[in-house]
């Protein structure tokens, strides 16, 4: 059997920069285990699996996974896998256009911008709502897990807690840029200190104002030891969960709210989420998630 693939260096327009995804396009058929192994084979933080849509009047479904598990939504997924089905469908053509993911979280709506001699563009409307999940957090405990002081968790009046927009994490703020810089994690003490929610152990997202790159609002590492991942260069989900702690937070005003997150700094490869929110009556009423993509690579894989 042989699969057509390609990988794409995801939320960057350079190449081997980004968060790395391969798009498997022939995923009609594989079993469970099947794409397991093969998403363990590529030990990319996602691969993703692309099958026909169960409605017809949408682009594609597609199943993600981590070297771990199973995905129900993931963002440099989303946007990669947008992406490279129009670039598959159209080529260098110059064109913008709409299309609709099935994923595991439900559908999700995409705009796809394509630029001859550009990296192309997509952006994705939340296919749900940033939530938060009370639970009780020992801050003492995230600071070792994270090899930083308890001071240093923490800025203004952003504290830990856990937020979903399909997957939770355990959002914990620290003090700056250095503090971002300088944690180490240890998978070990975060799993004693943290709770699993919904059966799943919560991932570490750190994240604080300002960033590397003057322009970013905010700097941010993300780890996932439960799924496979030590250290994920780019995530889309998170930030869409982030959008609910930003808002909670810093009590943003009505009206629209563009932020600009890196991630991957300390990785050597940065990336670029675009995180937009409309803010009405004090609550998100509408949030999108979006970057670039670069192909990098293409093939067959020969199973």
């Amino acid at each position: 059997m042989a699969l057509s693939y390609s990988v794409y260096d995801v939320f960057t327009d350079t190449k081997l920069a980004g968060n790395p995804l391969a798009v498997i396009f022939d995923g009609e058929g594989l079993e469970d285990e099947a794409m397991q192994a093969i998403a363990r084979e590529t030990n990319l933080s996602e691969t993703v699996f692309v099958q026909p849509a169960d409605n017809p009047a949408y682009t594609a479904r597609i199943r993600i996974f981590t070297p771990g598990r199973e995905l129900p939504f993931a963002g440099h997924p989303t946007v990669g896998t947008a992406i490279a089905l129009a670039e598959r469908a159209h080529g260098a053509a110059r064109l913008d256009l709409v299309s609709v993911l099935e994923e595991n979280v439900g559908p999700v709506r995409c705009a796809v911008r394509l630029r001859e001699g550009e990296a192309s563009f997509a952006e994705f409307d939340l296919p749900r709502k940033s939530q938060q999940i009370s639970l009780p957090l020992d801050k003492a405990g995230i600071a070792d897990a994270l090899s930083l002081k308890t001071t240093e968790i923490g800025f203004e009046n952003h504290v830990p807690s856990i937020w979903s927009a399909g997957v939770p994490f355990l959002m914990v703020p620290v003090h700056d840029v250095g503090a971002a810089e300088r944690l180490e994690f240890d998978p070990q003490l975060w799993e004693k200190t943290v709770p699993f929610v919904d059966g799943a152990l919560a991932s570490a997202y750190i994240y604080c104002r300002g960033g590397v790159n003057h322009v970013a609002k905010f700097h941010a590492r993300m780890f996932a030891s439960g799924m496979g991942i030590s250290e994920d260069p780019a995530t889309g989900s998170a930030a869409a969960a982030l959008s609910g702690a930003i808002n909670h937070f810093d009590r943003l005003t009505d009206g629209h709210h563009p932020v600009l997150i890196e991630q991957g700094v300390e990785m050597g490869r940065p990336s670029f989420i675009h995180l937009h929110m409309d803010i009405e009556g004090g609550a998100i009423s509408n949030a999108r998630i979006g970057g670039q993509a670069v192909r990098i690579a293409s093939g067959t894989l020969d199973l």
